[in-house]
This record gives C-alpha cells, structure tokens and sequence, in this order.
C-alpha cells in the first residue's frame, strides 16, 4: 500500500517538476503591464491621456500639454494569437507620429521569449519611423517565439493602417 502511494504521489510530481526544470507543460500565466508605465516610459511627465477618436489617445500633463500619441489594439486585435493566447500592443508617437516605443501590453506569453525578443531588439524595430515607413517594414520574427513575434507584427500593422487613416488633428500647443 505504501509504494503504491509513493507511485501516486510521485506521478502526481511531474507536471510540477517539469515546471521548475523548464519543461514544455506548463500552465500560461498572464503578465500584467501597466498601461501607465508604458507610457510614462517615453514621457516620464505625462499624467494622463485623453481619448481623441476610435485609435488615439493624446498623452498629456496636468496643465494640457500634449507629449505625443498612443494607440493600442486590445479592442481590436483579439483575434490574434501568440502562443498562448492575444497579444496586443500599445504604439506610442511623438507630435508626428513618428513611432517612440511599440511595447506588448498584458499577455500570457512565456517571459522567457518576451525577454528574448526584447533584448534582441524586436520591439524596436519600429522606432524613429513615421506611421508610413511602419507601414512598409518587413520585421523578422524572433527564432523560438515566431508565433507570438509574428502575432505582435500583425497587431502593429492593423494599428498603423487603422491610425493613418483615423488621424487626429496636431495640437499646436505642444512641445515638440
């Protein structure tokens, strides 16, 4: 009785196991990212953002100053997938939508890829380019995350297509 308790239990160690080694049965977990922080990431001293039309949203301080732009597709872009499930993204611009920061937002990918993708400059890809220029880039996925790379690429192309054609108007008030 014993050892076929020992067995049981053992058995019942292995997913658990497998975890901690690395191995490939593991349960998905979501990242939470902080909208907030996203932002503030490009502009430390915006405050806020201010919706402007389905796409955009100005990000601003306390006394009106607009910084930039962002869009995300969270509401538009469940439909595609990484590995484990949505990807959206946040794009943030500057006063001419040139691209500062293309970041994933809450996910349920694995960390380990995300990281792998972040060190080797996926995310960048997309920086210092206006919303035209993205919208011709080819972008390489990431060996060994190509499903999530590839699903992080389709979010950013429908944003840039879906925002050139949803513009808001520049403010002339802000500081760029």
């Amino acid at each position: 009785m014993k050892s076929l308790l020992l067995v049981f239990f053992c058995l019942a160690m292995l997913p658990l196991n497998a975890q901690r080694q690395g191995g490939h049965h593991r349960t998905p977990v979501l990242t939470e990212i902080s909208n907030k922080e996203i932002v503030q990431s490009v502009y430390a001293d915006a405050t806020k953002v201010e919706k402007l039309n389905d796409y955009w949203y100005s990000i601003v301080d306390d006394s009106g100053k607009v910084y930039g732009y962002a869009m995300t597709s969270t509401d538009y872009c469940s439909q595609i997938s990484g590995y484990n499930g949505p990807t959206p993204v946040m794009i943030i611009t500057d006063n001419r939508y040139v691209i500062q920061k293309v970041a994933l937002m809450s996910h349920c990918e694995t960390p380990g890829y995300i990281n792998r993708m972040e060190i080797g400059g996926f995310f960048g890809s997309w920086n210092g380019k206006t919303l035209q220029q993205a919208s011709r880039l080819q972008v390489d996925a990431v060996s060994g995350a190509t499903l999530t790379a590839v699903s992080v690429i389709k979010n950013v192309e429908y944003l840039v297509r879906a925002g050139q054609k949803k513009l808001p108007t520049i403010n002339l008030k802000s500081n760029h």
